[in-house]
C-alpha cells in the first residue's frame, strides 16, 4: 500500500510547476504552425521515367529554405510537395531541381518537348491563411464542447455518491486534470517547435483530442473505484481514496506501458507525417497515466478539506 495521497503536496507542487512552465514557453515563443494553419502550396508532381527518393527530394531543395516542407509519395510515378507560401520563381526553381535528379537517376525518356527527361506537373494549389484560422477556430470549439460533455456525463454517472463530495465536482477534477495533460503536452510541443523545428498541423489537434479521451478514461477508471469502495468503506475520505488508487495502479501503469511500446516504435520507425502525432500521443499517454494517479484522486482530497 503506497501512501499516494498522503504526499499529495509533493504530486501537487510538480504538476504546477510543469503546468506554469508550459503556459511561460506558450506565451514566449507559441507554437510552431505548419501549413495548415499558417498557408501554403501543395504541388503534385508525375515522373516520366526514373523516380527519386523522399529523400532525395528533399536534399535537392534543402538551400532553398522552403518552410514546412513535406514530400509524400503518391502512386507509383507520382509525389506531392507541400510548403508555406514561394515566389514563382521558387516555384519554377523547384521544378527545375526536381527535373534534373531525373538525369542523374539516369532517365531518358522525354518530355513533351521531346528533348530532354522532365517531370508533368500535375496541380500546385495555394492555401490560404484564412482556412488556417478556421482550422484553428474548429479546434478551439471542438474542444471546448468536448469538455462539456464529459463535465456533464461524469456529473450524471457519479449523481448518485453525492458524500463527501457532490457528484460534480468529480466532473471538475477530470477536466482540470485534462487541462494539465493538454497543457504540458503543447509545452514539450513548444519546446521541439523552437529548438528542433517541429511544426503543429491538424494531426497535432486529432492527437490532443485523443489524449483527452485516453486521459478522461484513465481518471473515470480510478474515480469509479472510488465510487465502489465509498459506501462500504469504513475508513476515512482521504483513506478510503488512497485504497482505490492503489486498487487501480497497477492497472493504469499496465495499459499505459503496452500503448507506449506501441506509439514509441510509431515515433522511432514511423514516416515523418506521423511522427508528430504519435510522439504528441506518447506525451500525452504519459502525462495522463500520471495525472490520473498522482493528480485526479488528491485534488478531490484537498477540495474535502477545503469544503471542511
Amino acid at each position: 500500500m503506497y501512501n499516494i495521497i498522503q504526499k499529495r503536496k509533493i504530486w501537487l507542487s510538480l504538476s504546477g510547476l510543469l503546468v506554469a512552465a508550459s503556459v511561460i514557453l506558450l506565451v514566449a515563443f507559441g507554437l510552431n504552425f505548419g501549413i495548415d494553419f499558417t498557408g501554403g502550396g501543395l504541388m503534385e508532381i508525375k515522373f516520366l521515367g526514373a523516380k527519386p527518393t523522399t529523400e532525395e527530394v528533399k536534399t535537392a531543395l534543402a538551400d532553398l529554405d522552403l518552410k514546412s516542407l513535406t514530400v509524400q509519395p503518391a502512386g507509383e510515378d507520382g509525389m506531392l510537395l507541400r510548403f508555406q507560401d514561394i515566389s514563382e520563381e521558387e516555384h519554377q526553381e523547384i521544378l527545375k531541381r526536381i527535373s534534373g535528379l531525373q538525369s542523374k537517376n539516369g532517365s531518358t525518356e522525354a518530355g513533351q518537348d521531346g528533348r530532354e527527361p522532365r517531370i508533368d506537373e500535375l496541380r500546385f494549389d495555394s492555401v490560404g491563411p484564412s482556412i488556417g484560422e478556421e482550422l484553428k477556430r474548429k479546434s478551439v470549439y471542438a474542444i471546448f464542447f468536448v469538455l462539456i460533455a464529459i463535465v456533464l456525463y461524469i456529473a450524471w454517472a457519479f449523481r448518485k455518491v453525492s458524500k463527501p463530495i457532490v457528484s460534480w465536482k468529480y466532473g471538475v477534477v477530470a477536466i482540470i486534470t485534462l487541462f494539465h495533460d493538454v497543457l504540458i503536452t503543447i509545452g514539450v510541443f513548444v519546446i521541439l517547435g523552437k529548438f528542433f523545428g517541429m511544426e503543429v498541423n491538424t494531426p497535432f489537434v486529432a492527437a490532443i483530442l485523443t489524449v483527452i479521451g485516453y486521459s478522461v478514461n484513465d481518471t473515470i477508471v480510478v474515480f469509479d473505484r472510488i465510487r465502489e469502495n465509498l459506501p462500504k468503506s469504513e475508513e476515512d475520505f482521504e483513506s478510503t481514496i488512497n485504497t482505490s488508487v492503489n486498487q487501480t495502479v497497477t492497472r493504469s501503469i499496465n495499459t499505459s506501458a503496452t500503448t507506449l511500446a506501441v506509439l514509441l516504435s510509431i515515433v522511432l520507425f514511423g514516416g515523418h507525417t506521423i511522427q508528430p502525432f504519435a510522439l504528441a500521443l506518447s506525451i500525452g499517454v504519459f502525462v495522463g497515466t500520471y495525472s490520473s494517479i498522482f493528480l485526479a484522486s488528491p485534488l478531490l482530497v484537498v477540495w474535502e478539506k477545503w469544503k471542511s
